[in-house]
């Protein structure tokens, strides 16, 4: 297992409580019930374009993270939707008016047509282990490497935190990729634990890396089982 330390879920709710934040602009998660057959599983840049030819202004809005619908895979790059697939969007809550819309649209990506529910909206906890499922920072396509821009990332947010790249079952690092255009994009996915709470909730605004977009640097409370 790689990792290195430095000196130190959410629950979506039906309504939105009030958070004990000194920011000026608190985030919120936006988290959509998705209603359809299948997509495929690489399908994060077809789903911001998608996003994006509905509402042009998410192109431009750098506050936003993205993270991929959920399903179960099947075969040959698919997953299947499955009444507990969502999508949650992650932005500042004066940005909400952007993207709550989405509810009751439907949106085509690929050849596969896509149907929104009313989004469940909650303002960002603190949690001490945060987790991202894919990580890409441009130049670094080697673990080792990879770990050392990761803490480079950290450091320059200010947090402190222990990081350390998902592995597979035999231990070697889970290597994963996203589509872009015509171009694949190599990352990891990456847990950072021992966060203090005003840090947590930077990592989860913030992010690590580029394409938030598309799904990479997206960090997301670890549920305990």
């Amino acid at each position: 297992m790689l990792a290195t330390q430095t000196s130190s879920t959410a629950t979506l709710t039906q309504t939105c409580t009030t958070p004990n934040l000194t920011d000026a602009t608190p985030y919120v998660d936006l988290s959509f019930g998705v209603r359809g057959k299948s997509l495929p599983i690489d399908h994060s840049y077809g789903l911001f374009s998608a996003l994006a030819h509905w509402r042009q202004e998410l192109h431009q809005l750098k506050s936003m993270s993205i993270t991929a619908i959920t399903g179960i895979p099947i075969e040959q790059g698919m997953m299947q939707l499955t009444d507990r697939s969502r999508l949650l969007i992650r932005l500042p809550v004066d940005k909400v008016p952007l993207v709550y819309p989405l509810a009751g649209k439907s949106l085509t990506i690929g050849k596969h047509k896509i149907r929104f529910g009313i989004p469940q909206m909650d303002f960002l906890q603190p949690a001490q282990r945060l987790r991202s499922h894919l990580v890409v920072i441009k130049g670094y396509q080697e673990p080792e490497s990879f770990l050392e821009a990761a803490q480079r990332h950290l450091e320059q947010l200010g947090i402190q935190g222990n990081l350390r790249i998902l592995t597979k079952a035999n231990g070697a690092p889970k290597r994963k990729s996203v589509k872009v255009k015509r171009f694949t994009v190599v990352g990891f996915g990456l847990e950072i634990t021992r966060l203090r709470d005003e840090d947590s909730l930077t990592l989860q605004r913030k992010g690590i890396g580029g394409k938030h977009k598309m799904g990479c640097g997206v960090f997301v409370p670890v549920k305990e089982r």
